[in-house]
């Protein structure tokens, strides 16, 4: 991240910042199963500036999500970029836990990619290729960093824990850390509201709200100037709306004050199927 434009395509966006870490932890183990196919559109003061897809599919042992975007319209004009990731895993008692998580980002200038493998919320592996360069200026990530952390693909994935409604507001009340493969942060959440959403295609209905907070840890330069912005942020807020068939929701929309107007990522289309659960066979 170098300016706020930098994380307004969908790929940024989705895979960056805004899939932080949510998930709350619940006892109860879940047989739900679901499906999510959405697409998404980033816009700049009203400017649509990109375009994203993200698919999210619940299993009863596993579980996968992948999303892929770039920019669009006058951002795409000035300056070109898209990006993809992707991440799977294990339903470990209903909650869903990374084994590997992969994101490829390409501009005019370059392209890279970051591979991570995870086991039981510790980064086991991870890579840049190509390696970037060693900047003293950057704080150094420690082992204990990368310890009890999500990577930003699965952590986007808030799980309502026990029979809470899905709407309730301690659902928000949360925070967890996150390592995306070069930084490590914690996202803190707070409610907000409970408002109506509508998607041009698919969902319609009520969208939990939550203030987001977010604090650098470690892989950061401190003087770079949109850390120091993000981290004052105090008006960033995420949407929140459920995978039908599970107890897990998942970013409907997202926005954020730049500079420059205000930035959103939005569901243009937000379609979730429910799997029934698997009846085991008796003899």
């Amino acid at each position: 991240m170098t300016t706020p434009i930098a994380i307004l395509p969908p790929y940024g966006w989705l895979v960056g910042l805004l899939a932080g870490a949510f998930l709350l932890f619940g006892p109860e183990a879940s047989r739900a199963q679901g499906r999510l196919e959405a697409q998404y559109e980033a816009t700049l003061a009203g400017i649509p500036v990109g375009k994203g897809s993200w698919t999210v599919d619940i299993g009863e042992e596993a579980f996968s999500a992948s999303a892929q975007g770039g920019t669009a319209g006058l951002l795409k004009a000035f300056s070109g970029g898209s990006g993809s990731g992707a991440s799977q895993g294990r339903i470990v008692n209903g909650i869903p836990v990374a084994t590997a998580y992969s994101a490829t980002t390409t501009t005019a200038k370059k392209s890279e990619t970051i591979r991570m493998v995870l086991a039981g919320g510790t980064i086991k592996d991870s890579a840049i290729e190509p390696e970037p360069p060693v900047d003293a200026d950057r704080i150094p990530v420690t082992d204990a960093h990368k310890k009890g952390v999500f990577d930003p693909m699965t952590g986007s994935l808030l799980r309502v824990p026990g029979n809470a409604e899905l709407m309730s507001p301690d659902v928000c009340r949360t925070s967890a850390g996150v390592f995306d493969g070069r930084m490590r942060y914690d996202l803190k959440l707070d409610f907000k509201r409970v408002e109506m959403v509508k998607a041009e295609r698919g969902y319609h209905g009520p969208a939990l709200v939550c203030a987001v907070y977010f604090v650098p840890i470690a892989g950061y330069i401190p003087d770079r100037p949109v850390i120091k912005y993000l981290a004052a942020q105090r008006n960033i807020e995420i949407a929140f709306a459920p995978i039908a068939g599970t107890r897990l929701l998942v970013p409907f929309r997202m926005t954020i004050p730049t500079p420059l107007g205000q930035a959103m990522l939005e569901a243009t289309s937000f379609v979730t199927t429910a799997a029934p659960p698997r009846v085991a066979k008796t003899q």
